[in-house]
């Protein structure tokens, strides 16, 4: 027995939308995670700032060398040297608009001036400048900064920086663009505090009169604003790919419910048609069949399957009651033959008479050979489907068949039966896409019929033309015809209409029926009409057959 089906279980993001939201957002998160490297953003903003502390480490060292006076120890006019006395508050003031912070080192290697330490009536004051006032951080952006900290703290560490050397007398030897400033170049370094916080941006030129170097000014400026124009690039990238990651799942989400919402809904309809013909028969079959959601004015690949889902459903429910029909029809046929068989062997066993008893044992034998002949016609009718879906489609000469079924009809006719005539017209085209046996036996049934009704020495004619994209057979006898009220009902199953004096049993009445089935499995038709005489009266009967033309 078949296990029962597991119920569905309801999600709230079904797997073909966690399937369209990764992949969707895939794009959005890796230029997420792209914000984290602003190296060469970085680089450009250092580099900057490089070249104008360069241009303003010049403009300081040239204002400073105005400032040197002869030196009283060397020989007159040819060396001088910086009076720290005149230099410091000239410094001061050359660093006070900038807010910056410089030094001024002797070719000794020592401090002659510091643009944060000024000298009022002899003393030494240490002039800090102090940060903005800014109003608190809220909440929400700490807790920002603390994330941002955490994220940047995973990226992968640039070279490490010289540590900034924090002696209280700092010396030229301390820092080698000072002493590469005191050889006669420009030169730049990058530092850190200790412990890695912050950065700085330092670089030191000449001071120099006549290529004398007098000494060295380093100016000194802070990374933090630096690292204040990263961080805020960073945040505005993040609020961008946010945004674009919410917009994204916004549309795959309304992407994937109007692909996964229609599908669910057809899954639902075919459990329900099912369950539905399963339980209700041919009732539930009609509800299930109205159940199923059309969807075809969307005109898309959802349409197609709901439209091929809602014709599936059709032809497999008008199949099924078709073949409810068939067994209905073929247990009331069956049924005839069997109750007459009853009686007979219930009768024989009572009566005494041996000719009344052979007799009534003559009506069991024919019975018995009627149930066989039924019971193999309907065998045959119900594995016709299945072999033709199986059998695969090959050229048909249909005018060698004629040929072929009239050359055996001539061999085994007797004198007094009506004979073959052909008229074939176009032979070379007169071919089709089907099964030959199949077809063969559609022509053998209509011929078999033919022969039936025909009068002695009659004439059947087998007729073949090409119409347009069609080949049309036709089957013409010249017997009674066929009343105008049946000539659509002989191609019921179990219908039987046969010529007078001929004995009850000896046709199943699928014959026709087959016929029919046959030549709709192949993409065509067939049909019966009377032939009528110039007078008017009926002169025969005329099958005819179209088939699409290969």
């Amino acid at each position: 027995m078949r296990p029962p089906r597991r119920p569905r279980r309801r999600r709230i993001l079904s797997p073909l939308t966690r399937r369209i939201l990764f992949l969707n957002l895939i794009g959005p998160a890796l230029l997420g995670i792209g914000f984290l490297y602003l190296d060469d953003y970085r680089s450009g903003l250092i580099d900057a700032q490089l070249a104008a502390l360069r241009m303003q480490a010049r403009i300081v060292a040239t204002a400073v060398s105005e400032t040197a006076r002869p030196d009283d120890d060397g020989e007159a006019g040819l060396d001088y040297r910086l009076a720290p006395e005149i230099l410091r508050p000239v410094l001061f003031r050359l660093m006070q608009p900038a807010d910056g912070h410089a030094r001024i080192f002797a070719p000794e290697g020592h401090v002659l001036a510091d643009s944060r330490i000024v000298s009022p009536y002899g003393g030494r004051v240490l002039v800090e400048p102090l940060p903005p006032p800014r109003a608190p951080p809220s909440w929400p952006m700490r807790l920002a900064d603390d994330l941002y900290d955490r994220i940047v703290a995973l990226v992968p560490a640039r070279a490490p920086l010289s540590v900034w050397p924090d002696a209280p007398e700092p010396r030229a030897e301390d820092f080698a663009e000072v002493a590469a400033a005191l050889a006669g170049e420009t030169s730049s370094a990058l530092r850190s505090y200790a412990g890695g916080a912050g950065m700085l941006i330092t670089v030191a030129a000449p001071v120099q009169r006549f290529k004398q170097v007098m000494g060295a000014v380093m100016l000194i400026a802070s990374g933090e604003q630096i690292e204040a124009s990263v961080r805020a690039l960073r945040y505005d990238i993040v609020k961008l790919c946010f945004a674009a990651m919410l917009v994204t799942a916004l549309a795959s989400l309304y992407i994937a419910r109007t692909i996964t919402l229609p599908i669910l809904r057809l899954a639902a309809a075919t459990e329900r048609v099912r369950r539905s013909r399963a339980i209700g028969g041919r009732r539930g079959a009609a509800s299930a069949q109205a159940a199923i959601p059309d969807m075809r004015a969307r005109r898309d690949e959802i349409g197609d399957l709901s439209g091929a889902l809602v014709e599936m459903t059709a032809a497999l429910s008008q199949r099924i009651d078709e073949i409810e029909r068939f067994a209905a029809d073929v247990a009331h046929e069956i049924k005839n033959p069997l109750t007459s068989l009853k009686s007979a062997v219930e009768t024989a066993a009572r009566v005494a008479d041996p000719a009344r008893r052979e007799k009534l044992m003559q009506i069991i034998v024919e019975d018995v050979q009627r149930i066989d002949r039924l019971l193999g016609d309907i065998s045959g009718a119900s594995r016709l489907d299945a072999e033709l879906g199986r059998a695969a489609g090959e050229s048909v000469d249909i005018a060698r068949l004629l040929e072929t079924l009239a050359e055996i009809h001539g061999a085994t006719a007797r004198p007094s039966d009506p004979r073959v005539v052909l008229a074939i017209r176009d032979a070379a085209a007169l071919r089709v896409t089907g099964v030959e046996d199949r077809l063969g036996q559609v022509l053998r049934n209509l011929i078999a019929n033919a022969l039936s009704f025909s009068p002695p020495d009659g004439r059947i004619v087998l007729a073949a033309r090409r119409d347009g994209d069609s080949v049309e057979i036709a089957v013409e006898d010249e017997g009674p015809g066929i009343p105008s009220d049946r000539l659509e009902r002989i191609f019921d199953r179990f219908y039987s209409a046969r010529p007078a004096g001929e004995k009850f049993g000896t046709h199943s009445g699928l014959g026709l029926s087959i016929s029919r089935q046959i030549v709709a499995a192949h993409g065509g038709s067939i049909s019966a009409a009377n032939v009528a005489r110039p007078d008017g009266s009926v002169g025969g009967a005329r099958f005819v057959i179209r088939l699409p033309r290969e």
